[in-house]
């Protein structure tokens, strides 16, 4: 950074373009997850306006699952070896 800590115009456009990315990739990762469990766990055809019980279930599994791959990914790719 510039002298007293303070950004300059191009380090602030860096940051400002990191921050736009991380949230792209978390919207998007978002959009995934919700398509995803909602077309594995919900029938196509609506008879009730609440999810079931057994829906339920199964998305807080689907989302589980996701999370745990996706964090599972990252450290792979992060640390280019399996976790321990």
């Amino acid at each position: 950074m510039a002298a007293g800590n303070a950004p300059s115009a191009h380090e602030r456009e860096q940051i400002i373009g990191m921050m736009e990315k991380e949230m792209e990739y978390r919207v998007d990762m978002f959009n995934k997850l919700t398509h995803t469990c909602f077309s594995k766990c919900v029938e196509n055809k609506y008879k009730e306006a609440e999810l079931n019980m057994g829906e339920n279930s199964c998305i807080d599994r689907c989302v589980s699952k996701y999370w745990q791959v996706t964090n599972l990914v990252g450290q792979l790719l992060g640390n280019s070896r399996p976790p321990m």
